[in-house]
């Protein structure tokens, strides 16, 4: 075996794509170099520098941490392709048009590395027609990668060979996208467009004359074809407003262009409605204009008929809300076949539309059907994919109605259904593999080792057998935890209530699986089944589970239970094997604490870990401020310790929430010895890794010992700022006694500055302090002001 490391990567083009798969890579610790056109004025790399510029400004955010933006080598093609020779993967990212990808190859060709992997990120072109004219030495290193936009945040890149592609090559590219880069994987066939964009885009397409045929505007349509359907809130339209409607334009005309002998052609049309929009300059989102604007708070619609922005906010009719409502897919599939109401005959259209589409065009875009699932999901932000959807709802049933519909020309076209569809079979999935119409076999996942390192793979309906949810040999499992182990001397602690809150029952369950990790394992890892599917480690403390012992025994019934958080917390933290934080996704108030108190943490890039108790008007009390106080302590290092007390302090006061693992790192919630993960089906197996290593280095629990705190004196000086934002307006009254409370748990209370303090101690000071304000009403209304609506309440 040999190892393919990527030690640096060339990014050819700085637009909307390039600048961002660039940032991307420094998110991944990849060293990274950007190329443009030289400037005409000024630098020569001004284009470069501006778009690196605009990285920062950006809305979601295209690097984990703003201030890597430095990181980004900047070149020119006129004075800098000797940089290439350094690089062993090139990804060209620049317009669509063959011409100028064609023109910019010629020039960077002789620089390419022998042995270095060369890739466009074209949306649609044929890799084929552009490795036109290349030796083919460099044709077999050639091939197309797909991100997606934005490239941190999709998961998706389809990577697309030509004949000449050698596979090795394909191998170890997938290697690094999955594994550095964190990537979603599928192997697409160089047809137009591929498989995400081809088959989404078709599905727009489709919806857009199904909705005109049956009267709905796009507000309603974005309703139905949203969250109600398990696909991305923004909808329909909404969506082709986010990714741009010129950029929709341009992937349609990719289809007529090269799609003229496609049984669906005549869908390929452009919109008139799109096109009308596009010649205005209404671009979408970018252009704060397209099928929606924005007027002061509200949200308007065009309305095709007036030729105007009209009112947005229309819904789904509620007999339609109720049949998508309904569990059951197969009965929720009858119910929008079978009734006549306008909205749900619509939806039963789109599906058909969907399936047929699939079904006639599987054999020449993917080689099998769990590719096209996945692309539509992981590119499009599916629940489901469409194979899978129709499998669920009974697939012989929905062939039946679908050939019916195509038999009555009430499909889109009036190609037949593939014979396949209707051999004896239940669906596409199953536990062989999903089916290839071009090899007549149900082919199985990857085999490469990258995925190894995912214990649990993305599931695919009706390929049966173990997932997360239940995988492994339970140890013991109740309605809050399960505790389990997959044969080796790891034990798992897999949270189960909603939004994985900390209520008694994960309190009882982590001291349990303590216990047993002790006694039988090498340590014990705190990882959830949907850490990949954008699940949260957990969103903090059950308020809901208090209500019952509030109601039972008032505010002092509440401290015992706090203590019991505490206790547990501090069990682990010296525990005597090591426990690890698998975290991903939400890591707020008390989740952020038990991330804290962890050995070791390992964490998604997509972790968003912050105190933020003070948003219900509470400070944390599970030990997160006596862990700022101890982090400063040991950061000083005998120098002026408020200095370092001043992060933890206002992250929070000010409920911060790191946007990344990388900005947790800054801002002290993860150290700087915690591992950062970018693909999250990898997270359960680098976190036993490390457990596994630290037991095997001999790990000893921590020793205990006091803490130097800066006592009245940082409460003062903390303070006298506080005074100030209050006298300003800056902050409200209850904000200012949170504040202060903060402020003397960090500092350790009115005690003389250099004092020795236990961990107890300030932990004390955290339960006095939660107790008081659950007393005061203004705690008591955000309280319940976050609980009726899910929002802060600022009083």
């Amino acid at each position: 075996m040999s190892n393919f490391i990527v030690k640096k990567v060339a990014v050819l083009g700085a637009g909307v794509m390039g600048a961002q798969i660039a940032a991307h890579c420094v998110n991944a610790r990849v060293p990274v170099v950007l190329f443009d056109l030289p400037a005409k004025e000024g630098n020569k790399n001004g284009i470069v520098l501006r778009a690196i510029e605009n990285l920062k400004k950006l809305s979601p955010a295209p690097l984990g941490d703003r201030d890597q933006a430095a990181l980004i080598g900047v070149a020119n093609y006129e004075d800098n392709l000797e940089e290439l020779k350094d690089c062993d993967l090139i990804i060209e990212a620049i317009a669509e048009r063959m011409d100028w990808k064609h023109d910019l190859y010629k020039k960077v060709a002789p620089y390419i590395a022998p042995n270095a992997i060369f890739a466009s990120n074209t949306s649609g072109l044929s890799i084929t027609a552009l490795s036109d004219g290349f030796e083919a030495e460099l044709k077999a290193r050639f091939c197309g990668v797909h991100f997606f936009n934005p490239p941190r945040y999709m998961h998706l890149v389809e990577l697309i060979p030509t004949a000449a592609t050698r596979p090795e090559i394909l191998d170890q590219l997938e290697g690094f996208l999955a594994s550095t880069l964190g990537k979603g994987v599928v192997r697409a066939i160089d047809t137009p467009n591929f498989i995400a964009n081809r088959v989404g885009i078709f599905g727009m397409l489709a919806t857009i004359r199904e909705a005109a045929k049956f009267g709905l505007s796009v507000d309603v349509v974005d309703d139905l074809t949203g969250a109600r359907l398990g696909r991305a809130k923004s909808g329909t339209f909404r969506t082709a407003d986010v990714v741009g409607l010129d950029t929709m334009g341009h992937v349609i005309k990719t289809m007529q262009d090269n799609l003229k002998d496609d049984p669906f052609f005549p869908v390929y049309e452009t919109p008139e409605l799109l096109g009308k929009l596009v010649a205005a300059g209404a671009l979408g989102q970018k252009a704060g204009a397209g099928f929606y604007k924005k007027v002061g708070k509200d949200i308007q619609r065009f309305d095709a008929a007036k030729g105007d922005y009209v009112p947005g906010g229309g819904k789904a009719d509620d007999l339609v809300g109720r049949i998508l409502k309904e569990k059951d897919p197969a009965k929720r599939m009858k119910a929008l076949h079978d009734s006549t109401n306008p909205q749900a005959q619509f939806l039963w259209a789109i599906f058909r539309d969907a399936f047929h589409y699939i079904a006639v065009h599987l054999e020449s875009i993917a080689d099998n059907a769990r590719d096209v699932d996945f692309a539509l999901r992981w590119g499009f932000g599916w629940n489901q994919g469409p194979f899978e959807s129709w499998q669920a709802a009974g697939w012989q049933q929905v062939a039946t109605w679908v050939k019916e519909d195509i038999d009555a020309g009430r499909a889109l076209s009036d190609t037949p259904l593939p014979g396949w569809v209707f051999d004896d079979r239940t669906g596409v999935h199953t536990a062989e593999g999903s089916w290839s119409p071009a090899k007549k076999a149900y082919i199985p996942r990857s085999s490469l080792a990258v995925y190894g390192r995912q214990p649990f793979r993305a599931p695919v309906l009706g390929e049966g057998g173990s997932d997360a949810t239940n995988g492994g040999t339970t140890v013991f499992e109740d309605d809050s935890v399960r505790a389990w182990h997959q044969g080796d001397d790891v034990l798992v602690l897999s949270l189960k209530t909603k939004m994985r809150v900390i209520g008694p029952g994960v309190i009882a369950g982590l001291s349990r699986a303590l216990d047993e990790a002790e006694q039988n394992y090498k340590g014990l890892v705190l990882w959830n089944a949907d850490a990949a599917q954008g699940g949260a480690f957990s969103a903090g403390a059950d308020l809901q589970a208090m209500l019952p012992v509030f109601m039972s025994g008032g505010i002092k019934a509440i401290g015992p239970e706090v203590a019991k958080l505490q206790n547990v917390l501090m069990r682990m933290k010296y525990a005597n094997v090591p426990v690890v934080a698998a975290v991903a996704g939400l890591a707020l108030g008390g989740g952020c604490e038990l991330a804290l108190h962890a050995t070791k943490r390992v964490a998604a890039l997509e972790s968003y870990m912050g105190l933020v108790e003070v948003g219900v008007g509470l400070v944390p009390a599970g030990g997160g401020l006596k862990e700022a106080a101890l982090r400063a302590a040991a950061d000083a290092k005998g120098n002026d310790l408020l200095q370092f007390l001043k992060n933890g302090f206002t992250n929070a006061a000010t409920a911060q929430v790191s946007k990344s693992a990388l900005e947790a790192k800054k801002m002290g919630y993860l150290a700087a010895s915690d591992t950062i993960v970018f693909n999250p089906y990898e997270l359960l197996h680098v976190a036993k890794v490390e457990a596994r290593a630290l037991f095997d280095a001999g790990y000893r629990a921590p020793a205990k010992a006091l803490v130097p705190v800066t006592g009245r004196y940082g409460m003062a000086t903390i303070g006298a700022q506080l005074v100030n934002m209050r006298d300003g307006g800056f902050i409200s009254a209850h904000d200012y006694k949170l504040g202060m409370m903060i402020a003397e748990i960090v500092s350790g209370g009115d005690i003389e500055p250099g004092s020795l303090v236990s961990e107890q101690w300030l932990l004390d000071l955290e339960r006095k302090a939660f107790m008081e304000l659950l007393g005061n009403p203004k705690t008591q209304e955000r309280i319940m002001g976050m609980m009726q609506t899910g929002k802060p309440v600022r009083n």
